[in-house]
């Protein structure tokens, strides 16, 4: 596969995702709340006709605009092939299919540009909210195109999650705590921390690239972080994309955080 051109600003590529993805978002939305087909991928997680559809139009979309790039989407079946392009789009078609399918609002296309490991662009479209996050690295993260910043630390802080990760955490921190109720889409609710709507997130295992990419780099550029057990960050596009538990949030509440993520026994 032949390298891609050094030469696209990230301007460039960020305009590209954000293009592909208000589309994508428009292609969804025909099918929201309109009794779309569905079917369960290994009993257990819903995939809908829409998913499949906005997957074959970024596909097409991305892949004709940037055919020496790899591709790596949840509704896709992976291909070695992307891990020798240096420059691969990481792709959840729809991000929070459960709240889609059951006809509620807080889903979203996410799309990332990666390179090296990291994302260098990132958007989430999420059209039945007519809300926009995107970020480049370096650059500012945006909702709507007006700037967005992580929370600066309160007496309370807000935190989302899994029950048995938030009451860890209530049992060691020596601050007080409030729990936001469950968000069904990830990347929403990383890009929720992003905005300062809550200020930390915990992150189940088997979680993918897919579900993360674009929302570490808007968290990143906003203030924050997405790091692992050993507090370090992301690697998106390697061979496998699955990851483990992680925590999402800033400062010394994320420290906390990663604390209670580095004892956790499953």
């Amino acid at each position: 596969m032949p390298a891609p051109d050094r030469g696209t600003s990230l301007d460039d590529e960020l305009g590209l995702i954000r293009s592909a993805a208000a589309e994508a978002g428009r292609i969804a939305l025909g099918y929201f709340r309109k009794d779309p087909e569905v079917w369960m991928k290994d009993g257990k997680s819903p995939v809908s006709e829409a998913d499949f559809a906005v997957d074959a139009f970024l596909h097409d979309a991305l892949g004709s605009a940037r055919p020496e790039y790899g591709w790596l989407s949840e509704e896709t079946v992976d291909s070695p092939d992307r891990l020798s392009a240096r420059r691969t789009f990481v792709v959840d078609p729809i991000d929070g299919t459960r709240a889609f399918v059951d006809g509620r609002d807080i889903w979203c296309v996410s799309i990332a540009l990666v390179e090296d490991g990291r994302p260098l662009c990132g958007v989430l479209n999420c059209p039945a909210r007519d809300e926009a996050y995107e970020a480049a690295a370096g650059g500012l993260a945006k909702k709507n195109g007006a700037a967005i910043a992580v929370k600066q630390p309160t007496g309370t802080p807000v935190v989302a999650g899994p029950r048995v990760f938030t009451d860890a955490l209530r049992s060691t921190y020596r601050g007080k705590l409030a729990f936001h109720p469950y968000v069904p889409s990830l990347a929403y609710r990383v890009a929720m921390l992003a905005e300062g709507v809550i200020d930390g997130t915990f992150v189940k295992s088997n979680s993918h690239d897919w579900d993360l990419a674009a929302a570490d780099l808007i968290l990143q550029q906003a203030g924050g972080q997405v790091l692992d057990a050993r507090g370090r960050q992301l690697n998106y596009a390697s061979p496998d994309p699955a990851l483990g538990v992680l925590a999402a949030g800033s400062g010394s509440l994320l420290d906390a955080m990663v604390k209670t993520i580095a004892e956790y026994r499953d």
